[in-house]
């Protein structure tokens, strides 16, 4: 009995100890998670501080993870500067205020605003000259101390206003000569992953010419696995097609590329036209 009675003694006397040591276990990955959300705000911070501010993009591998994809599809480094190059080069004294930050588990959101001169074009924007302001919001999402995914969010249509690109009252602009240049391919099978290459070099080219609004793909595949793909490229008007068309043409010399030899070689057919708005 006595045994009995030691056991249920010892037992109970360490139970205190245990509850204590399972609680400070609890508290310190608290503590250690809280440490983290702090140290990835502290990282955002540097982020705009010294390579935004700055344009001091060599502290960026220490930042980003190799595992990032940018919005275009590239990794790490140059997938996260890829949207961000062509903004200071438009807006070289560009700079980044942020308003708030806010971390909640491996993420970070980050609220600013932008101030900056365009000196330079902007995409299809040429310089204006004019000095504008922009809102935005970011998240990051952080892995091993590095950012491994971000999504920025800003003011577009502030952005094209501040710039004289749209009018402050939309409902009063007046409706521009705007065509869409309108592609349809009948592919053969065999030949669909080249295809789908070139084109994705093509649209990647146009949209770097001067009269580009938009273009957008879509796909369907037949019966006999046939691909048939539609694209539709925007432009401010026909002028700028005639203008695209030419230097798609001058791109294809240089790379020495034959277009019509590779449609004919993979025995892909095309319909094209230039499509303006019907009237009602």
């Amino acid at each position: 009995m006595k045994t009995v009675h030691l056991t249920i003694y010892l037992v109970t006397a360490l139970l205190p100890a245990i509850s204590f040591s399972q609680g400070k276990s609890i508290h310190q990955q608290k503590e250690f998670k809280i440490a983290d959300m702090e140290k990835n705000k502290a990282i955002i911070q540097e982020l705009y501080e010294n390579v935004m501010n700055k344009k001091d993009m060599r502290l960026l591998p220490s930042i980003v993870s190799e595992a990032h994809t940018g919005p275009e599809g590239h990794k790490g480094v140059d997938g996260f500067t890829a949207p961000i190059a062509p903004l200071i080069a438009a807006f070289p004294d560009i700079q980044w205020k942020l308003s708030s930050l806010v971390s909640d588990g491996n993420k970070v959101v980050a609220k600013w605003t932008w101030y900056g001169t365009q000196t330079g074009p902007y995409k299809n924007i040429p310089a204006t000259g004019k000095a504008i302001h922009i809102n935005g919001v970011a998240i990051y999402e952080f892995k091993d101390g590095k950012i491994i995914a971000s999504e920025v969010q800003t003011d577009r249509l502030g952005f094209l206003t501040s710039l004289g690109v749209l009018p402050a009252d939309i409902a009063s602009a007046p409706v521009k000569e705007q065509v869409q240049f309108i592609d349809k391919f009948l592919v053969p099978a065999a030949g669909i992953a080249e295809f789908k290459q070139r084109v994705a070099v093509n649209r990647h080219f146009i949209k770097t010419l001067p009269g580009f609004i938009s273009d957008a793909a879509y796909e369907y595949f037949d019966e006999q696995d046939n691909l048939v793909y539609v694209t539709i490229a925007q432009w401010e008007n026909k002028a700028a097609v005639a203008n695209a068309k030419e230097q798609v043409q001058a791109e294809y010399k240089k790379e020495g590329f034959d277009m019509p030899g590779m449609m004919k070689r993979l025995g892909v057919t095309m319909d094209r036209g230039l499509y303006t708005r019907a009237t009602e």
